[in-house]
């Protein structure tokens, strides 16, 4: 249990800042598997659409530190590889 203020002021400012980070990652979750589901339905356009929006989203959670910078890169070369196999 927290006893001094400060230590009580984390636990508050811990549970928003992992709401906050929550839904910052399930946002990032739904671009991938927008992706992914127009991969799967084999069409390039909405692919490459839906890729194009999954790449901001992974960039502002490196930026925002929900994401390893190395983890981000990987996501999107591989998404990238598939899209471009499509065609």
């Amino acid at each position: 249990m927290a006893n001094t203020p400060q230590a009580k002021k984390r636990i508050r400012r811990n549970t928003r800042r992992a709401e906050i980070n929550g839904a910052r990652i399930s946002r990032i979750r739904t671009q991938v598997k927008k992706v992914e589901t127009a991969l799967a339905a084999g069409d390039k356009t909405a692919a490459a659409d839906a890729l194009k929006a999954a790449q901001p989203e992974l960039a502002r959670g490196v930026a925002k530190g929900v994401l390893h910078k190395n983890t981000a890169a990987r996501k999107f070369s591989r998404l990238t590889k598939r899209v471009a196999a499509l065609g």
